[in-house]
């Protein structure tokens, strides 16, 4: 979710109506001597009527290609289930309902008869909010690629992305408590886990809705899945693979007031094992607020004052920033004034200036956040790392490359780019927000030699119901239009204009409006951006389930822990001991410290000689700027098999040419600090 009007360069302009489909007259059936045949396979036997139409025609590919790879396309970060979010009032209109589309596709009651209380539509479109509020069967103001609190997940428009070759859809659970608590309407209670809880058993309620169709459970297209083989088996039937994730900003409770966490460990186990049982696979840890988790990477501009009312809000501080230590940076705040969520401040209390050079959210990723995030990974689940401070970020990935953990996400282009890289290289998977055709394809050449070189397709992240403006209309006398019928993708499926009601959209003057016009949009992306675009993105579930699959495949063994351990000293304290056995105990709470002088060693025997590949050695404050990383069979003879000049603390890891060893040794030459030098933990770890 972007909570962010992304203009791009879109024009802000009225949708139009097209003109609805010619229908071809149809000569008479011929006879049949036998009983008539059933419906193909991709049909509904029972579809409600009336409801939406689909418009695409032809079977929805199936199996793998001859790599025995599943094809289609990805999106990453959608919201299905966000209209019982937030209060259950700000997204208005359902994905489903048993009693039919007039009854999913309808208004807020608060915005009748001109949408005059519509007034997150002040906030986010910049205007006055009103509209035709009436939905189906009209549809005359919405859906829109510019109305952001109206339902654009209809079932039959998820379907019809479905048909056009979509094969992974990531749905995020996602709410706000202080929205919720700031907005007028609302119907039910704030508290985030609560709403979660309610989200996911509704999209298990669509996934009934839509076997109901089809015969009865397991038989429709709507497919939950909870490992990446089940995914890969739905795909090759030719079905929707839907995965839960979530996406809040107070995930287990884990506030923080004051800068004092609202959880405890205790918490986050508890979260962790419900949140895996309902099905959850991948998870942000912070999302818009600083949290006890980590600190978030910034929303600019009046929006991001607002956030930042938010925030105080929330946390009772504001954010706080500092100069970045590295190229990436977070969003520029900036100054722009918010006078409505300003409102919501005590007396006296206004929103800080900030420098324009220090664009780093001082708060990273904290204790417990790395305690929630081994635990995610423990788990086998995937971290989504957009929305989170390049502080936080940093730290997340040195951890997941200390462990050689794939499962890391960026999902809707709330990355800085420059982590790319080490995204691939850790085998994790990225996709771009929803962006216009040109400006999609132009982002996604920024990174296309990054894909090219480690052989990983692509992804999208509607973001639909997510409040964040979505690809704006090219228009009708545009030299290159999208031009109906088209081709899906893989050639099998002939994709026309999608009417719902008496409404016919174009993806040429209504732009992305609707979840159904995902196919349109890539086809608009072929059209101005090229074939090697689409065929980049219809490797999309490739990749991501083998991002997936790596993770449920991790296994990770440190060698170093438990074993005997010595040092060359250690620092007395008469109140905790820093032996070097606390350094090879499991528990990153204890630490090992050396006395203040250089140079200083840190030994581990590990029992018997092992293939040894790589160390990890997680630093304290005090930490080594030179040192070396050595080996030996005896404990006597040793031999440099790494080393650094460098050294900056946090979490460093040292590969090497895998090498059989007993004896492990770090040597330190060199201080970074006044202290000596202290390890929380240290890892030994095969090739």
């Amino acid at each position: 979710m972007t909570l962010s009007p992304r203009s791009h360069g879109r024009l802000t302009v009225l949708a139009v109506l097209s003109l609805i489909l010619t229908l071809l007259a149809l000569g008479p059936a011929p006879a049949v001597t036998g009983p008539a045949p059933g419906p193909d396979w991709w049909e509904p036997v029972a579809r409600p009527a009336p409801d939406s139409r689909i418009d695409v025609v032809g079977e929805p590919f199936k199996g793998t290609d001859a790599q025995g790879r599943v094809r289609g396309f990805v999106d990453a970060h959608d919201h299905l289930m966000s209209n019982e979010a937030f209060g259950g009032r700000l997204i208005c209109g359902k994905p489903f309902s048993p009693l039919g589309v007039a009854d999913a596709l309808k208004d807020c009651p608060e915005h009748y008869p001109d949408g005059s209380l519509a007034v997150f539509d002040f906030i986010t479109r910049g205007g006055d909010g009103r509209h035709d509020p009436h939905g189906w069967p009209t549809f005359k103001d919405w859906p829109a690629h510019d109305s952001l609190t109206h339902q654009q997940n209809y079932y039959a428009w998820v379907e019809r992305a479905w048909r056009g070759g979509q094969r992974v859809l990531v749905n995020d659970l996602v709410t706000n408590g202080v929205i919720c608590s700031v907005y007028f309407f609302k119907d039910r209670g704030c508290d985030e886990m609560t709403s979660i809880r309610l989200q996911a058993r509704k999209t298990y309620g669509m996934q009934a809705y839509v076997d109901e169709m089809y015969g009865g459970p397991g038989k429709g297209w709507f497919r939950i899945v909870t490992d990446s083989a089940q995914a890969r088996r739905v795909i090759e039937q030719g079905k929707l693979a839907v995965v839960l994730g979530v996406e809040t900003s107070e995930p287990f409770g884990c506030k923080q007031i004051l800068d004092v966490p609202q959880c405890d460990r205790a918490d986050i186990d508890r979260g962790l094992d419900e949140l895996h049982a309902l099905g959850v696979r991948s998870m942000f840890l912070c999302h818009k607020f600083d949290n006890a988790l980590c600190g978030v990477r910034f929303d600019s501009g009046a929006l991001g004052t607002a956030i930042n009312v938010g925030q105080f809000l929330s946390t009772g501080t504001f954010w706080q920033t500092g100069r970045c230590t590295g190229p990436q940076h977070d969003n520029p705040i900036g100054l722009a004034a918010a006078p409505e969520a300003e409102k919501k401040l005590p007396p006296g209390v206004s929103v800080p200036s900030y420098a324009a050079d220090a664009r780093c959210n001082t708060r990273g990723l904290t204790a417990l956040g790395e305690y929630a995030l081994r635990g995610m990974m423990q788990r086998k689940m995937m971290i989504e790392i957009d929305h989170m401070s390049v502080k936080a970020t940093g730290r997340v990935l040195d951890v997941l490359e200390a462990e050689s953990y794939p499962g890391v996400l960026s999902s809707h282009s709330w990355m800085d780019i420059d982590w790319t890289e080490r995204v691939y290289r850790l085998g994790g998977f990225i996709a771009q927000y929803m962006h216009g055709a040109e400006e999609f394809t132009a982002e996604a050449r920024r990174t296309d030699a990054l894909r090219e070189k480690y052989g990983v397709g692509y992804g999208y992240g509607t973001d639909m119901n997510g409040v964040g403006g979505w690809p704006a209309p090219r228009g009708a006398d545009t030299p290159d239009p999208v031009r109906y019928p088209f081709r899906s993708a893989d050639g099998g499926s002939l994709v026309d204009r999608q009417t719902t009601g008496e409404r016919t959209w174009d993806v040429n003057t209504d732009g992305a409006a609707h979840y159904g016009l995902v196919p349109d949009w890539l086809e608009d992306i072929r059209v101005t951006g090229g074939q090697d675009v689409i065929d980049d993105l219809f490797r999309g579930a490739e990749s991501y389930l083998t991002t997936w699959g790596g993770s449920e495949r991790h296994r990770t063994e440190n060698l170093a822990t438990g074993s005997t351990a010595s040092a060359s000293t250690s620092e007395w304290n008469p109140v905790t001991s820093h032996s070097p056995g606390r350094a090879v105990d499991g528990d990153r709470r204890t630490r090992w410290a050396s006395d203040w002088r250089d140079p200083q060693w840190l030994a581990v025997d590990l029992g018997a000689t092992r293939t040894v590949g790589r160390v990890t050695l997680d630093w304290e404050r005090a930490y080594g700027e030179a040192y070396r990383i050595e080996v030996s069979a005896d404990g006597k003879d040793w031999r440099t098999v790494w080393s650094t000049t460098a050294g900056d603390g946090g979490l460093d890891t040292a590969r090497f040419t895998a090498v059989p060893a007993r004896f492990v040794r770090v040597t330190g030459l060199g201080r970074g600090t006044g202290w000596g030098y202290s390890l929380y933990e240290v890892g030994v770890y095969g090739a």
